[in-house]
């Protein structure tokens, strides 16, 4: 199930000025409290891709594929109650998927929003 978006520029202004970010070879990740008006289950993301990515085509090509990645992660992997803004870089057209993935669950990691994994073992 995909994340709920974030789509106001406010939201994208909030988080870069607030919230903490952590670069990656293969894109950018922001990080912010929601807002405690915003109450929901799930992180929400938004995306955006500068004119420095290429054109058109391009731009859109990497907010697929950051879609693509987020749909996949942060849905099992980020923090609930927080915003998050993925920013494409160039070699977010250019790397493999894998370590796109990688490089998202690194940025996860550092900046300390990755949810615990629990093992259960049974007896």
């Amino acid at each position: 199930m995909p994340a709920p978006r974030l789509k106001r520029r406010a939201d994208f202004v909030r988080v870069a000025k607030t919230g903490r970010s952590r670069r990656e070879r293969g894109l950018v990740l922001q990080t912010a409290p929601r807002p405690p008006d915003t109450p929901g289950e799930m992180p929400r993301v938004g995306f955006t891709a500068t004119r420095r990515i290429g054109g058109a085509v391009s731009r859109n090509r990497a907010k697929r594929r950051l879609r693509a990645l987020a749909d996949q992660v942060l849905a099992d992997q980020a923090q609930p109650d927080k915003d998050y803004v993925l920013i494409a870089r160039n070699g977010t057209l250019t790397r493999s998927y894998a370590d796109l993935t990688s490089d998202l669950l690194r940025a996860l990691d550092k900046l300390g929003e990755l949810i615990p994994k629990v093992h259960n073992i049974d007896p």
